[in-house]
């Protein structure tokens, strides 16, 4: 009798005890369930992702990421990397409904039993289900208002999701340490590879981190506790904890997307262009995929040809000269290599697209191309010779060559492939500033809005890029339309949708036929039989002129000189049919670069990049447009090699109704001239 009263009473502590349970679990749920987040939203779980920056070859550049992240699928995980985390963080992970009661019980005995002085270490009793819930909603505090409603919102994550889907939710936004967020990033930071080629080893190290994730002092001593709960759970035998144990740790300094300086100064200004078009957030937390135009043997024979120049002059000198490199597709507008200084380390700033430099004679092919589409001839003859008291507003000109010397009358295609001033000045006279100025405007060369129309803008005094510069050039070669440089071909979100517009349809050439129909409602900036007078010109140039340094053996070249006052900016732009490079050389703050420097350094560099570029394809001369003629004449008088066989006899392109000079005169011509006026 005793005994059955004993169980009565005993039943009805038990049925007390857990109404009075219920009844505060219910209070507790009434004070803090009410206002808490909404957890439903983890339903559809988009993390914030790094962007990564890729050449056009799909290899890696750099990622742009406040959080290195990489989100991973459930099934995409290795179990044993599952395993792992279950045996060092919630056992019961798979049977509890968020809370583990019999964990908690555990935490309780061993936390008094410290207390009490005995042998053991203080221990939690979170589930993953209650980190996920504190990681996403909560702060860290220690507090009991804040475990309680950790443990409402475990709750009722596992009423409304899978364990598949918390477990995806807490591996890929727990800290691991080292900015690394979720295992996909850790695999990387720690071991430089997917999670996919992760050992058990490195399973187990990772799955160690949370209690601890920048403690690397007892790095293995944990990674080997994991692998004995791992056994004691069943997951693995004995044999194989033993063998995970004995492997070192290799772990990585940090794996970081580490970029070749080659390429820093391209992806800059790709990272300046969508910070300002994407904005902040979406760049650096959307996961974003961006396909750049960059082509690596080619920027790597950029930099190459960039740095091999400027060593060369620095060697001894304490200031350092710089310079910039551009390759453009001249069809497509693709930047395929960019250079823009001696070492990003040093100085960020990009001479190729933000130095406003003195562009000097580069100037010139726009100048002459004014004077072709106003009918004139490559080979109409011009005046080189003395010009005194010219004066413009307050300035009084005596415009000297480069030589100082004078040749009298030549054609214009000398003047311009031997890069004369004098014949350029008479030339200006001519046409007109405005006119030579609005042609330089219209190639996109000089911005739009001068203020002050004058001669010297119209001799290259003007400022601009040499990005706008090279952009200029290819109008020459490409039809005559202004094509705008483009570093990104296109850009996909992290579920592989194009934003932004849609993936760019590479143009591809085939041998001996002309380009494919430029696609745009413009029409052209000029008309083709001028283009391809001033493309012929600049041939010469290269062939014969001021560019021979530019010379690239077995392939058709064109191209330009530019050397400002007292040389302190010199520059070359030349192209081939299918790629155009710019190079310039200055210091930063602009001074003359001294005896035996000139525009010759930068046609350099243009050759040994071009001799790589070009090593692997076929030579193809610039595409004729129809209508013209071509003629043998005297280089020197521009008269019919027939009439006047003495000298240097070149082939010359001549438009509808235009033909060579007459045979020049026996009588000695004057080579001296006094003109002046305001233009």
């Amino acid at each position: 009798m005793k005994f059955k009263k004993f169980i009565k009473i005993f039943l009805n502590v038990l049925f007390w005890c857990f109404t009075a349970g219920m009844a505060a679990l219910a209070v507790l749920v009434l004070i803090y369930g009410n206002d808490l987040p909404d957890y439903k939203k983890l339903a559809t779980y988009a993390p914030p992702v790094a962007t990564r920056l890729y050449a056009s070859d799909g290899s890696l550049l750099i990622e742009y990421a406040e959080e290195r992240r990489v989100f991973i699928d459930f099934a995409d995980m290795p179990p044993q990397l599952i395993n792992a985390f279950v045996a060092a963080e919630d056992q019961n992970f798979w049977t509890h409904p968020g809370i583990d009661v019999q964990g908690i019980a555990r935490a309780l005995i061993n936390n008094t039993m410290r207390v009490m002085g005995f042998n053991t270490s203080f221990s939690g009793a979170s589930t993953i289900t209650q980190q996920v819930a504190k990681n996403f909603f909560l702060s860290s505090e220690r507090t009991i208002s804040r475990k309680i409603k950790e443990a409402i919102l475990a709750l009722r994550l596992e009423r409304s999701f899978s364990k598949q889907h918390i477990m995806t939710l807490y591996l890929n936004q727990i800290f691991l340490g080292a900015r690394a967020y979720g295992v996909g990033s850790a695999a990387l930071m720690y071991f430089n590879k997917p999670v996919s080629e992760l050992n058990l080893a490195e399973c187990a190290f990772l799955a160690s981190l949370p209690k601890a994730p920048n403690n690397r002092e007892r790095a293995i001593e944990r990674r080997n506790y994991v692998l004995r709960r791992m056994v004691e759970e069943g997951y693995i035998t004995q044999a194989e904890a033993d063998e995970a144990s004995a492997q070192p740790l290799n772990i990585n300094s940090g794996f970081t997307a580490q970029m070749e300086e080659d390429f820093q100064y391209f992806a800059e200004d790709v990272r300046r262009q969508l910070l300002d078009t994407l904005g902040r957030e979406v760049l650096y937390n959307q996961g974003l995929y961006i396909k750049t135009t960059i082509v690596p043997e080619l920027q790597r024979a950029a930099s190459a040809a960039l740095n091999k120049e400027l060593d060369s002059y620095n060697q001894n000198r304490e200031e350092k000269l710089q310079g910039a490199i551009i390759a453009m597709n001249p069809h497509t507008g693709r930047v395929l290599a960019m250079s823009g200084g001696r070492s990003f380390s040093e100085s960020s700033f990009n001479r190729a697209t933000q130095a406003m430099r003195q562009i000097g004679s580069t100037i010139k092919p726009f100048v002459y191309l004014a004077a072709l589409e106003r009918g004139m001839s490559p080979e109409d003859m011009i005046l080189d010779a003395p010009i005194v008291g010219w004066r413009e507003d307050n300035t009084l000109w005596k415009p000297e060559n480069y030589d100082k010397k004078f040749l009298g009358e030549i054609p214009l295609r000398l003047a311009l492939e031997t890069s004369r001033n004098v014949p350029a000045v008479r030339l200006v006279q001519q046409i007109g500033v405005e006119n030579a100025i609005e042609t330089a405007q219209r190639f996109g060369v000089y911005p739009k809005d001068l203020s002050n129309i004058n001669l010297s803008l119209a001799l290259g005094s003007g400022e601009t890029t040499l990005l706008h510069l090279v952009q200029g050039y290819s109008a020459f070669v490409n039809g005559g339309y202004l094509i705008q440089p483009k570093l990104v071909d296109y850009i996909e979100d992290r579920y592989g949708r194009v934003i932004g517009g849609q993936k760019t349809e590479l143009i591809t050439w085939q041998e001996d036929l002309l380009p494919e129909e430029k696609k745009s409602e413009s029409e052209p900036l000029s008309d083709p039989q001028s283009l391809y007078q001033i493309v012929s010109i600049l041939q010469g140039t290269v062939e014969r002129g001021t560019g021979k340094q530019a010379r690239v053996p077995g392939h058709t070249i064109a191209g330009k000189t530019g050397t400002t006052n007292d040389v302190k900016d010199v520059w070359f732009v030349g192209f081939s049919k299918n790629l155009i490079a710019g190079v310039y050389l200055g210091f930063d703050t602009p001074k003359p670069l001294g005896a035996g420097a000139g525009s010759h350094m930068a046609a350099r560099i243009f050759a040994d990049f071009m001799k790589v570029a070009l090593a692997d394809e076929k030579n193809q001369p610039f595409a004729v447009p129809d209508g013209m003629t071509f003629m043998r004449v005297n280089r020197r008088s521009g008269a019919a090699a027939s009439e006047d066989p003495n000298g240097m006899i070149i082939t010359e392109a001549f438009k509808q109704g235009q033909k060579p000079n007459p045979a020049p005169s026996t009588k000695k011509k004057e080579t001296s001239a006094v003109v002046g006026g305001i233009f």
